[in-house]
């Protein structure tokens, strides 16, 4: 970044950046050549490892999905004193978005792994948001982080829409077109689900259903706790749900719709993780 970018950043109040749609802010860093860890884009230094710590792939990787609620359950996991912190790639990072058309070979797995330094004892995770939706992510994930533990969080699809729609409808995309394609496609999970298998071991992958965790958090992260090799009986103090806007923008002509839409992929959902419970996701429930 240069020096009069630098500058032109700083001459801007604080006030009147945040006046700016996220994704502006995002354009205009990426044209000053000042993009941030949850850019797409965004190239990381690796941080100096301390002494006794060793760097190399992460040990658990949260693949998704968007809007059911990944940030609330790596923040569960991050309050573990087994679980080191990751200090540069921050949350929800698109690390791999961009090796769809760029090169990536062994200094760029050797660059991934050097981006997550753990003491010894002390595993350490990745949250990749776009690694469920996107098809060029699993086969790279599987190259850079073939052992990797992966955590999947799957939510009703027509309520994680939902929650999507509310959360960016302050934001300058219209929810139209690729917008909206994108994030209806992020609700298919049982498609996502198997693809990301054929590039790991069934053994390798947890799916937790959010509304389950919503229920009953402490077990469910017990259950992660246990599948990520860490001391499950460590009470998390970070499980207070997420606070998530109560407004509904769908009618209910669109919400069959979607749920026409959404129901094979949820039948086929149910044939890949047996435990997962329809009776929490009221628009699929089974019908008495």
């Amino acid at each position: 970044m240069s020096l009069a970018a630098r500058r032109l950043l700083r001459a801007v109040p604080l006030s009147l950046h945040r006046l700016l749609p996220v994704e502006l802010r995002a354009d205009a860093r990426d044209w000053l050549g000042h993009r941030q860890p949850g850019d797409i884009g965004f190239v990381p230094e690796p941080p100096h490892p301390a002494t006794g710590e060793r760097t190399g792939p992460p040990d658990f990787v949260t693949v998704g999905s968007a809007d059911a609620g990944g940030e609330w359950w790596m923040s569960g996991i991050a309050d573990h004193p087994a679980v080191a912190a990751n200090r540069t790639l921050g949350e929800a990072a698109h690390f791999f978005a961009p090796y769809c058309t760029d090169r990536f070979g062994a200094d760029e797995v050797a660059g991934f792994h050097a981006l997550f330094p753990r003491g010894q004892g002390r595993v350490i995770g990745h949250w990749a948001p776009d690694a469920l939706v996107y098809p060029w992510v699993a086969p790279l994930l599987a190259r850079a982080a073939p052992r990797a533990h992966l955590l999947v969080l799957v939510r009703d699809p027509v309520d994680r829409l939902r929650a999507g729609l509310e959360r960016t409808a302050a934001e300058r995309a219209p929810h139209v077109g690729s917008n909206l394609a994108d994030a209806v496609d992020r609700g298919y999970y049982a498609d996502q689900l198997a693809r990301l298998l054929h590039w790991f071991p069934r053994r390798q992958v947890l799916v937790l259903q959010y509304e389950r965790c919503l229920a009953d958090p402490e077990a469910a992260m017990a259950q992660t706790y246990a599948f990520l090799g860490v001391d499950d009986t460590y009470r998390a103090r970070r499980l207070d749900p997420p606070a998530e806007a109560v407004r509904d923008p769908l009618s209910p002509a669109t919400r069959q719709r979607l749920v026409d839409l959404y129901a094979g992929d949820v039948a086929g959902l149910g044939e890949l993780v047996p435990d997962i419970d329809l009776a929490l996701w009221p628009n699929f429930a089974p019908r008495r």
